[in-house]
């Protein structure tokens, strides 16, 4: 059973493992609140699973280390099992769904672990790790569904509140759930007054259908970019202990999550994968009641694949109104470019690119398509240059 106890006992383990995660204020997150992350995402690995794999991987016996051990995982996991095994002199095979970002296997293959490759999402690589284990004897280290996993990451929820007493509200991403587990257990152990939120993808919302239903429920697919938390089904433990110490679990779209990745590159200098920027996301777009309270965020890893970072970025920018499309139909005539330039420049869009097309099959044969993409500050600024331009009669058309 988890105990608090246990709790304490991975906190002086890990001790000898971990990098120092601080929490940082965030001021510009919610003005309405008091705003502070806790960034594992600086955490050794890059993610706070590290925790829960050298926890559980220090509790095996003699017998259990020689076999071997064996672990599936969208990645981060997969990098805490690698790096405990290796300190530990044990062999370690870990399999990953064949989606997995490429950054994420490369740097568990680093650590020195055997990669097994599976199609399919995590789900699928469970199941080859069970029948990998039962063919070789292997010793199975669970990403979130076992006591020792649960309290390693339990510590996070010691660090919180030994660092800031008086919080009112944490944060927590979920995918299996694991990690809002031991969080929740410890925090709601030493104060049962602070409330303890959780947050999926709306396109992987396991944890959030099962606890409406009351029942551990299996989704037939997920598809997020927040990877680390794409998980088909809850762990029985774990969705007893959401149960029992969770005050809610809510769901982010996938352009509330770029926003959030957004909002910490640029105003905190912090890189998330997008599991964790969930907490962020549903603190920004008011999905959990912080108002007025002091509250924690768990940016819970770091290592988003750099190939699909860019993409993510310009989600970003879309969502918050930093990024604006315009397709405006010109009659083809000299001076039209001019006057629609100076309208931007007065106004001070920055144009980033310019696209312009003639004989559009649907417009007059005298007309044409101009297509510009512009960097803005916000809506209120795109409704402003979208107006100067109709004013001054030129057609914006949705294309």
């Amino acid at each position: 059973m988890l105990t608090l106890d246990k709790v304490y006992k991975a906190s002086h383990v890990l001790k000898e493992v971990l990098h120092t995660t601080s929490c940082i204020r965030a001021p510009k997150i919610r003005t309405d609140a008091e705003v502070y992350l806790k960034p594992e995402n600086l955490q050794i690995t890059g993610s706070f699973k590290v925790r829960g794999a050298y926890y559980k991987i220090s509790q095996l016996t003699e017998e259990e280390k020689a076999r071997g051990v064996i672990a599936c995982s969208a990645g981060n996991h997969a990098q805490g099992v690698a790096l405990a095994a290796q300190r530990n002199g044990i062999k370690a095979v870990i399999c990953l769904p064949d989606g997995a970002p490429i950054s994420k296997v490369e740097a568990t293959r680093s650590y020195g672990a055997e990669i097994c490759l599976v199609p399919g999402v995590y789900d699928d690589a469970y199941a080859k790790a069970l029948e990998l284990t039962k063919e070789h004897n292997y010793t199975f280290i669970h990403p979130f569904d076992d006591e020792n996993v649960i309290a390693g990451q339990g510590t996070i929820g010691l660090e919180l509140i030994d660092e800031m007493p008086d919080l009112d509200v944490v944060v927590v991403p979920v995918g299996g759930g694991g990690l809002i587990s031991g969080v929740a257990f410890a925090l709601k152990s030493l104060n049962p007054n602070i409330k303890v939120y959780g947050v999926q993808a709306s396109g992987a919302a396991s944890m959030v259908k099962s606890l409406e239903e009351d029942k551990i429920l299996c989704l037939d697919e997920v598809g997020t970019i927040a990877d680390g938390i794409k998980v088909k089904e809850p762990g029985e433990h774990t969705f007893n202990y959401c149960k029992q110490y969770v005050d809610g679990v809510v769901t982010v779209t996938e352009d509330e999550i770029s926003s959030a990745i957004l909002e910490l590159i640029e105003d905190h200098k912090l890189i998330a994968e997008g599991a964790g920027a969930v907490a962020v996301a549903a603190v920004m777009f008011n999905k959990v009641p912080v108002k007025g309270k002091k509250v924690a965020c768990l940016v819970s890893g770091g290592n988003i694949d750099v190939t699909i970072l860019s993409r993510v970025i310009k989600r970003g920018l879309l969502k918050s109104g930093r990024s604006d499309t315009l397709a405006i139909q010109l009659e083809d005539k000299p001076g039209q470019l001019k006057d629609v330039s100076r309208i931007l420049a007065d106004l001070g869009g920055n144009v980033v690119s310019i696209h312009h097309e003639r004989a559009s099959e649907d417009s007059d044969i005298t007309d044409c398509i101009l297509r510009i993409v512009l960097e803005t500050r916000n809506y209120e600024h795109i409704k402003q240059i979208r107006k100067a331009l109709t004013d001054e009669g030129f057609n914006i058309v949705n294309r």
